[in-house]
């Protein structure tokens, strides 16, 4: 604990020093500081040069508490917050409790403080602050201090998995899942990791233009051997905040497997990346189905069709069967608008299947085809399209970071079959 009680003095830098070099690495989050003196930022921008923190991205701001409540009034929170303040101890807790209105329940904070006050500092941790540390201080505490939130022994996992999938073979939920993590990565900032599963025709590689040596197929083969030095090793950056675990998109063997062959890969990337994207293939086996199970976040993609329709609610109903305490798989209608198709209303297709509508996505050949021939994401190919806040919408969901408004409303083309009836 890096809070120094009256009494007790201050730790000796040599065992920091033997900490730093055997603890576990920081995994890849997202750190902004809010800081009232230079000397301050100073402190904390050399926590970097620890090589526990090789992984983290950190910036430091000016203003301390109200510059970070000035801040995230419109901007994403990060996965950890430091501020700094000089506020007499009455003050702290009330300005803090400003602070929490405007963050996302899973960004923690540690506050940077010059009042050393036993009864303030279990105050902050019983309101939810995760450490408060006084100043002077050294950065090698401040990198312990973070440490034990994220890496240390017993710590829960940071990474968030999300599963896409489509209902029917070709529905879109590749290119869903891409340009959704490319939204993740690009408006809150956070690092996200896209695992291609298809391994015979993944297309993860191809969508962002990347051919690397290695991927997922090396993760998963190796068995037991696979850790975390061998993922990073095996990961490929495709932009900023996004890595890749490709498929290797051949066919000269089999890629059957186990129904928990993947398990072991997921665990690892919990452990460093906070969000993992899953790049599920239409299909039903063993390991499908125990991913579905495990994961945080299941999405269902589907074109507003019969057999999609039918193949959506007899997935959603499996999905919620296997996950009863977890939340329910949600749902993106892709495709809309086909020329001359007879589509299946968006609200009474979300009715049917039973599943929150979180998006709808329109059909444009143009942008789409120039994406995918390019290896580039919408946003590249068309920056001010709305199907891009579509995609913002999904990852701000997917990440709990925004709570949804319900479902479109209610419309068809089509008069549905009585099997696909909500029923009472």
């Amino acid at each position: 604990m890096s809070f120094l009680t009256p009494d007790q003095p201050a730790q000796n830098e040599e065992p920091a020093a033997e900490i730093a070099s055997g603890a576990r690495l920081v995994p890849r989050i997202t750190i902004q500081a809010f800081c009232e003196h230079s000397q301050t930022a100073q402190l904390v921008e050399s926590a970097l040069h620890d090589r526990r923190m090789s992984k983290v991205a950190l910036t430091t701001h000016n203003g301390g508490i109200d510059g970070a409540v000035e801040t995230y009034k419109a901007n994403p929170t990060p996965n950890l917050i430091v501020v700094e303040t000089t506020l007499p101890p009455d003050d702290i807790p009330e300005a803090l409790g400003r602070l929490a209105e405007v963050c996302d329940a899973s960004t923690r904070v540690i506050v940077l403080g010059h009042v050393n006050d036993v009864l303030l500092y279990r105050e902050l941790i019983r309101s939810g602050i995760s450490e408060y540390i006084v100043l002077p201080a050294t950065s090698a505490e401040i990198v312990t201090a973070i440490t034990d939130l994220y890496a240390a022994e017993g710590a829960a996992p940071i990474g968030r998995t999300v599963g896409f999938i489509s209902a029917k073979g070709g529905a879109g939920s590749s290119t869903i899942a891409h340009n959704v993590a490319w939204a993740i990565a690009t408006n809150l900032r956070q690092d996200c990791l896209i695992v291609d599963m298809d391994l015979p025709f993944g297309t993860a590689g191809l969508n962002f233009n990347q051919d690397p040596p290695h991927g997922l197929a090396d993760a998963v083969l190796a068995n037991q051997k696979v850790d975390q030095t061998m993922l990073d090793r095996l990961m490929s950056k495709a932009a900023n905040h996004i890595n890749l675990l490709t498929a290797p998109a051949t066919l000269d063997q089999t890629w059957d497997f186990e129904e928990r062959q993947f398990e072991q890969v997921i665990e690892i990337c919990q452990k460093s990346v906070p969000v993992i994207v899953l790049d599920i293939p239409h299909g039903w086996t063993a390991w499908t189905r125990q991913t579905l199970a495990s994961i945080d976040d299941v999405v269902i993609i589907a074109e507003p069709d019969l057999a999609n329709l039918r193949n959506a609610k007899n997935m959603a109903d499996a999905i919620k069967s296997m996950r009863p305490t977890d939340s329910a798989p949600k749902l993106v209608l892709n495709k809309l608008g086909i020329p001359r198709r007879p589509e299946i209303g968006a609200g009474e297709f979300a009715s049917s299947v039973e599943c929150e509508l979180i998006g709808q996505i329109g059909f444009d050949a143009a942008v789409f085809g120039t994406a995918a021939n390019n290896g580039q994401m919408i946003a590249e190919v068309a920056a001010n399209n709305k199907i891009n806040e579509v995609y913002r919408a999904i990852g701000m969901q997917v990440t709990g970071r925004q709570v949804s408004h319900g479902a479109a409303k209610p419309g068809s083309l089509l008069k549905l079959p009585a099997l696909f009836k909500k029923r009472a």
